[in-house]
């Protein structure tokens, strides 16, 4: 019998790095596949989408695959559901939001980016600890993420906070009838997730929610975190 598919988008970081815990985990069951976001300043949420359709219609699968999206990589998930739901078997967004709600740091965030040295935002990291990550994190997956996060692009990171000034699905969440996982961390300080989740079930027809206790925002480089055991139990049920 063969695997089922699970492509996985990325958050604002675009480099699919931090799945390093979760690729193998899923591998034991499902047929992992992964979609790096492009590092240019050019692209939009609709050619990102394009992009994700190529990827996606490329793999010939008659049954649809299942994507999953952490945080910008959910919201790209989710508009991609809107646009093309007839290739998705199931949709799973972590820690994700119809709309970004801290539109203060949407305004501010690329003009400061713009004009520090990128060179420094490894260092800054550091101080983002306790907004980014759960507490319990061991250090050597922090120094992982440091490490990771160098190869983050900046035109590609700015675009990315660029698009999301003007994404606002809210409207057409009923819109969206694939089957829908909301996973959202109960200790996230960069976004609020278990609100944005209750919101969005709410709302989508076929959408439940699981709240993740006790972790922060990035909750995949987590030693105790295991997105299969997660997901698995609700793909056996759609």
């Amino acid at each position: 019998m063969s695997k089922e598919t699970i492509v996985l988008v990325p958050g604002i970081d675009g480099t699919t790095l931090f799945f390093y815990r979760q690729i193998p985990l899923l591998s034991e069951k499902l047929r992992v596949v992964t979609f790096p976001l492009p590092d240019n300043s050019e692209c939009t949420m609709r050619s990102l989408v394009g992009e994700l359709h190529d990827v996606i219609a490329g793999l010939n699968l008659d049954e649809g695959v299942f994507l999953c999206g952490e945080s910008f990589g959910g919201a790209l998930s989710l508009s991609f559901a809107l646009e093309h739901p007839n290739l998705l078997k199931g949709l799973v967004t972590l820690n994700s939001f119809p709309r970004f709600r801290k539109r203060l740091q949407l305004g501010l965030g690329p003009t400061l980016l713009k004009l520090i040295p990128w060179g420094t935002m490894s260092f800054a990291r550091r101080f983002t600890k306790s907004k980014l990550h759960t507490s319990t994190t061991l250090n050597q997956d922090l120094r992982k993420f440091r490490e990771k996060s160098r190869a983050i692009g900046r035109l590609g990171y700015i675009r990315r906070i660029e698009i999301l000034r003007s994404y606002d699905i809210r409207s057409r969440l009923r819109e969206i009838e694939v089957p829908t996982l909301c996973l959202a961390a109960d200790k996230d300080q960069l976004v609020s997730s278990v609100e944005e989740a209750r919101y969005m079930t709410e709302r989508m027809p076929r959408a439940t929610m699981k709240v993740l206790k006790g972790y922060g925002h990035i909750c995949v480089i987590h030693h105790e975190f295991n997105l299969l055991e997660l997901i698995e139990p609700w793909m056996h049920k759609i």
